[in-house]
């Protein structure tokens, strides 16, 4: 299964030391060239920039349909933009992306998604992680992820775990 990450995801996962579920759960992981250059251009103390470096089974290309991305930076930024283009370009599965706008656009243009949480969710039920509350709680506490109460609860549920009362 092939699939193109935007930033965030790589940032949320090397916060919560486990950028390595990517190639865990995946045979294939791109990122765009503008993703590659917005975290390792990071202040090096910042989660991804060193889990970037050391990534192997991670690799960069740049998409070559430049007027696709262009006009898709009309809505979004260049590395969300680069992202649904590439994903497009390889014929990606899916495309690794959390923010709501950039899911839109990516669904619209017919490109399957899924997030962090998607991939936490899939990640517990492959047997990669024993539980993925914890890991919850660190993406909000040490990675500033935000996440609504509901969607939380459905994260829980969706990983057989109780959420708490």
């Amino acid at each position: 299964m092939i699939v193109v990450s935007d930033a965030s995801p790589i940032i949320s996962l090397s916060a919560v030391g486990r950028l390595d579920l990517l190639a865990q759960l995946y045979e294939r992981v791109i990122v765009p060239a503008s993703v590659h250059e917005e975290i390792a251009t990071a202040d090096h103390d910042r989660p991804g920039v060193k889990e970037l470096r050391k990534a192997e089974w991670l690799s960069t290309v740049l998409p070559k349909d430049r007027v696709l991305v262009r006009a898709l930076e009309g809505e979004l930024d260049s590395g969300e933009a680069e992202a649904i283009a590439l994903a497009i370009e390889v014929g990606a599965d899916l495309l690794v992306v959390d923010e709501r706008r950039g899911r839109e656009v990516a669904r619209r243009m017919g490109v399957r998604v899924i997030g962090v949480l998607g991939i936490l969710i899939e990640a517990k039920s492959r047997g990669l992680v024993p539980a993925v509350a914890p890991i919850l709680e660190t993406l909000l506490t040490k990675a500033g992820f935000r996440i609504s109460p509901s969607l939380y609860r459905r994260v829980l549920e969706a990983s057989n775990e109780a959420p708490e009362s």
